[in-house]
């Protein structure tokens, strides 16, 4: 994980990195819970404790567990250990951008601040990126038809030309005639 020195001498993820920590689940872009600690440097459970008690600044939009569906499908994302072996064996909690933001006010540090600068900031990154594949797929989309007939207009010029349909020009001869 890409890393650059902190003030007091302790590392800070880079936005690239923190990047590759979002990810989607019901249609939101989420953190889940266990990733937010290590970048905070706190257990998961201080974190999780963090979030129970100040349970009125952390609606649901804010930060949810997931079910065991989506949680069984976002272990294929990262590496966890088995249950039985010290894993987790309960679903994550995740938060989304405005849960990450709340949390630097539960978790009162300097590390917790300059982590929450980084994440915001590769929100913002993702949002912008997406934003501009949005607006091309929505001008693609709006050319749509007029590129599909220039292609089938290409494909036309490009076919061998068919058999002319005309008749042969000149007599013929038939059994009637003779």
């Amino acid at each position: 994980m890409p890393v650059r020195p902190s003030p007091k001498g302790k590392s800070i993820s880079t936005v690239e990195s923190i990047a590759g920590h979002i990810y989607v689940i019901r249609g939101e872009q989420v953190m889940v819970d266990s990733d937010l600690a290590t970048l905070y440097g706190v257990p998961t459970s201080a974190l999780n404790q963090a979030v129970t008690r100040n349970a009125e600044r952390f609606p649901e939009d804010f930060t949810f567990k997931l079910s065991f569906e989506e949680w069984a499908a976002l272990k294929s994302h990262f590496v966890t250990t088995k249950t039985g072996r010290g894993g987790r064996r309960k679903p994550p909690r995740v938060f989304t951008e405005q849960g990450v933001a709340m949390l630097s006010s539960v978790l009162r540090s300097e590390r917790a601040a300059e982590v929450n600068v980084a994440i915001m900031r590769t929100f913002v990154r993702i949002r912008r990126v997406l934003g501009a594949n949005e607006d091309l797929a929505r001008k693609v989309a709006r050319h749509d038809k007029e590129i599909h007939a220039l292609f089938q207009h290409v494909k036309g010029l490009l076919d061998p030309p068919s058999e002319p349909t005309k008749p042969p020009i000149g007599f013929i001869h038939t059994k009637n005639d003779v």
